[in-house]
């Protein structure tokens, strides 16, 4: 029988890949809803279905071990016994990727006292013994051994498991240039790291296949170790019993007495229920998919069918053929879908260089394409409906709008983002764009996107119709998976900020170049200067931006205190150097700190004046989704990284103007919300005394603590009291507030203890909002804003405390950025009412800026704090300071 009528019995190392996927894959970018890690079991699957799909075995099967005991343990305690605690995230995806095996009909074995190994070369034997070809997938080199010409070895690469290496007769000894039985006399004398079985010291690869060749086996080797002379010589007749015991544990058991055969491996179709609501429980979208295209294309239903079963058994409904339509044809579609769906109609937008070329319009069964055009009748009723509080559904809306707004078009009705929905399910680990939401909530790959409608063979593409349609689609899945809070806050706080930050971002800020040329310049000169100066002390020149060269500056050349350890030596970051000059400072070391705050700085300007753009205004990108808080992030360029306290930062700042027809700017910020939150959300008399009384915080506390009247208080206590509020909120340890006040642990310790004698209700939420975090699962905001916190409930200890103090801080965070965003949507709602040419700019971190028009001060002063003062409803209030001027530096207050 040639081997092409053979039956294919294909066996695979379980827990060899398993393994090798964990380690290939990042661990918290594969983790479900509900905290489980799924990294190992994403990676093995997607090996097997490439297996499955390339290699069409006919019979398989999946061994695993059952634990690191063995008859070879037995026999040599040591043996393996180096290798670490299997990590805790690893654990627990082994069942469930034996679940996995199991939902899809594939056997997996095991067997007491013996290796996943011993189960390959038993079965290897069996299949060559009953006529099969045989592949063996197993990352242990072990198992090279087993490779003969019925029998291939398929080894994964250093990379993970994406890509196998096929290992036949011919490929070993190109290799190893040895026959693959003798391998394991090769590993005998070498030695094997990973299963702590040492070998003939100073004997390598090659020695070992020298020694092969002249001596023909390892017997014959030992035979003859007093001819073999030098170091390795004696090395060999010293250690001789090391090479003995390890070809006695690496011969790998071809006769363990199984359950089951070849025979009983054959192939069998998936449990299309069982895998369905497994990998959803796993939050395998992507891989769903490709196991059921996997399933169909062994049919013979040919592609369609095939393609239609999978859609079928997965519950998915056919993907339309978009249809072009204008006129009125397309109002009359408009108002039908509109009043058969009034949860909306998905919309995309199609852009070119961030205006209108078309338009995806879809209901849940329909995608309809608008090639749209300025100023064509056929499009009236379009850009009615457009204008039209119609409900309408997009993912990632901003860009759109701004895109509309750009095109001259109105746009009203905005009902949901599915984007931002998605994100609010998932703040830490969300997904980026339409086609991540498409896999995760609905279990499905959207079809590549390389055309509008169709390409010529009639496959359909995910041009904007389609995503129309996948947009409607996934948004009805997000919108049921939201808490009643959550969509709360996606449709009062996440949509409206929206449309707001739209209208920041057109307008942007006016800046001076001429100012930031000229700082940039200074700066430049500045770090020439101070560069200069560290080579002086040194010496020599030197790259201040090199890790390498700088360790060997600190350590070896002047004799420095080690830092920390990292991969390429020892940690040269900023705050390891801060540390480092503040325990055993350097005129080198100062130099160098300096140097770089006066290139980071320089670098900042540069990246300020090279934004402006021909009308001399700065345009930033916010981002609602990047941070788990809630809290908005600046892009492109980023206005939130401007230092606040030094002149260069006040010097930046001037650069930010008032533009032409306005004749002054206004700056408002929030006074120490996140205190005022935590006020709020602990109850705390005492906090809640100093607010409302309108004393300063940290002097009222200090007093408190140090028992002095609130004048009284120093500045060096006021300081230490401001530092230990808010680190408290942030899961501040005694050792980290020593750290930070440069005090030593017990004093931290007896300021804490002070601290919470005076102030008990803090203790007491601080230990609450975590107690009722691991209940829940999340944290929540004064508005409901929801954050997963599933690495609670994890056993690795770090990730657990991690978590406890993230979990700390962010309701108070949170709250503090809903805050914020209801009241940009207050404030722009009324300056349109009241029809005001001032608007707002900017949003950086706490603060808001407007540009003033002239005589417009009072109403829009009137605006800012009444909205701001109003957007919570607190136990304390809050406070707005309100600063004029013609730059953000002079308005700053």
């Amino acid at each position: 029988m040639s081997d092409a009528e053979k039956p294919t019995l294909l066996v695979i190392d379980g827990h060899s890949l398993a393994f090798r996927a964990f380690y290939a894959l990042p661990v918290d970018s594969f983790r479900t809803h509900d905290g489980q890690h799924t990294n190992a079991i994403h990676g093995f699957l997607s090996m097997l279905l490439l297996l499955l799909a390339n290699e069409k075995p006919t019979h398989i099967a999946v061994a695993f071990d059952l634990s690191r005991h063995s008859f070879r343990t037995r026999e040599y305690a040591e043996y393996k016994g180096t290798r670490g605690e299997t990590p805790p995230e690893f654990v627990g995806q082994v069942p469930l990727l034996r679940d996995a095996l199991t939902a899809m009909n594939i056997v997996t074995v095991d067997k007491e006292d013996f290796e996943a190994d011993d189960i390959l070369a038993t079965l290897a034997r069996q299949g060559v013994e009953q006529g099969y070809r045989v592949l063996l997938v197993s990352g242990d080199r072990d198992t090279i051994q087993l490779v003969n010409d019925d029998v291939t070895l398929l080894y994964p690469n250093s990379q993970g498991v994406s890509q196998l290496k096929r290992y036949d007769p011919a490929a070993v000894h190109e290799r190893y240039g040895i026959r693959p039985e003798q391998y394991p006399e090769v590993a005998a004398l070498v030695g094997e790291t990973s299963d702590n079985l040492p070998g003939i010291p100073k004997v390598g690869e090659k020695t070992a296949v020298k020694w092969l060749g002249l001596y023909g086996d390892l017997q014959g080797i030992l035979d003859n170790a007093d001819s073999i002379s030098g170091v390795v010589g004696q090395n060999l007749r010293d250690n001789r019993e090391n090479a003995v015991r390890n070809r006695r544990l690496n011969r790998l058991v071809d006769d363990v007495d199984l359950p089951i055969g070849p025979g009983d491996l054959t192939r069998q179709s998936m449990n299309e229920e069982a895998v369905r609501d497994l990998f959803g429980r796993l939050e395998f979208r992507t891989l769903l998919d490709r196991v059921y295209k996997l399933e169909g294309s062994g049919t013979t239903t040919g592609a369609e069918g095939a393609a239609a079963m999978a859609a079928a058994a997965a519950g998915v409904p056919p993907t339309p053929s978009p249809r072009t339509l204008r006129g009125d044809e397309l109002g009359s579609w408009l108002a039908g879908a509109a009043s058969e769906h009034p949860e909306g109609l998905g919309v995309t937008v199609e852009m070119l260089d961030g205006r209108v070329i078309g338009f995806g319009v879809a209901s849940p069964t329909e995608a309809i394409s608008v090639p749209w055009q300025p100023s064509r009748p056929e499009y009236a009723s379009f850009e009615a409906w457009l204008a039209s509080d119609a409900a309408k559904i997009m993912a990632d809306a901003k860009p759109q709008l701004k895109a509309l707004r750009r095109t001259g078009l109105a746009f009203d009705g905005l009902r949901t983002d599915a984007l931002l929905g998605g994100w609010l399910l998932r703040p830490s680990l969300q997904e980026k764009n339409l086609a991540d939401l498409v896999q995760r909530y609905l279990h499905e790959s959207m079809p590549e996107a390389d055309a509008n409608q169709l390409v010529p063979d009639d496959t359909i593409v995910a041009g904007p119709p389609i995503q129309a349609w996948y947009t409607a689609r996934v948004a009805s899945v997000v919108l049921a998976e939201l808490s009643d809070s959550s969509r709360r806050v996606l449709t009062d706080i996440e949509i409206p900020v929206t449309e707001v930050l739209v209208e920041m971002e057109l307008r942007g800020v006016a800046v001076d170049h001429d100012e930031l040329s000229e700082l940039s310049r200074q700066l430049g000169e500045t770090a020439a200067a101070l560069a200069a100066s560290a080579y002086a002390e040194i010496g020599r020149e030197v790259n201040l931006g090199s890790p390498k060269q700088l360790q060997e500056v600190l350590f070896d050349q002047l004799g420095m205190p080690k830092t920390r350890a990292n991969k390429t030596g020892y940690s040269t970051d900023a705050g390891s150097l801060a540390d480092l000059q503040e325990s055993n400072p350097h005129p080198f070391l100062g130099l160098l700190l300096q140097h770089r705050d006066a290139s980071k700085l320089r670098q900042i300007v540069e990246t300020l004046d090279k934004s402006i753009d021909g009308t001399g205004r700065i345009h930033t990108t916010y981002t609602t989704i990047g941070a788990a808080t809630g809290r908005m992030s600046s892009n492109d360029p980023n206005l939130q990284n401007i230092p606040i306290r030094t002149e260069e930062g006040r010097r930046i700042r001037a650069a930010f103007q008032s533009g032409a027809g306005y004749e002054t700017l206004l700056t408002a910020d929030y006074s120490q919300i996140e205190m005022r939150i935590m006020a709020h959300l602990s109850g705390d008399p005492g906090l809640i005394e100093a607010f409302n009384s309108g004393e300063d915080l940290h002097r009222f506390v200090g007093s408190r603590i140090f028992d002095v009247e609130p004048e009284e208080v120093t500045s060096l206590q006021r300081t230490k009291v401001k530092a230990m509020s808010y680190g408290l909120a942030y899961g501040l340890s005694a050792f980290g507030l020593s750290k930070q006040l440069r005090i030593d642990t017990a004093q931290a310790r007896q300021l804490m203890g002070d601290y919470f004698e005076r102030f008990g209700a803090v203790r007491g939420y601080l230990r609450q909002v975590v107690e009722q975090a691991k209940l829940d699962g999340y944290t929540e905001t004064i508005f409901g804003r929801r954050r997963p916190f599933p690495e609670l409930a994890s056993p690795n200890r770090i990730h657990r405390e991690a978590a406890e103090r993230a979990a700390l801080n962010s309701p108070i965070q949170g709250s503090a950025a809903d805050i914020i965003k209801i009241a940009m949507v207050g404030i722009e709602a009324d300056t349109s009412e009241q029809s005001l040419s001032s608007r707002m700019l900017l949003q950086v971190h706490d603060e808001l800026i407007f540009e003033v028009a002239e005589g417009e001060w009072d109403a829009l002063e009137a605006i800012v704090r009444r909205r701001m003062a109003g957007a919570a409803d607190l136990l304390v209030p809050l406070d707005v300071q309100v600063g004029r001027g013609e730059n953000w530096d002079v308005a700053a207050h």
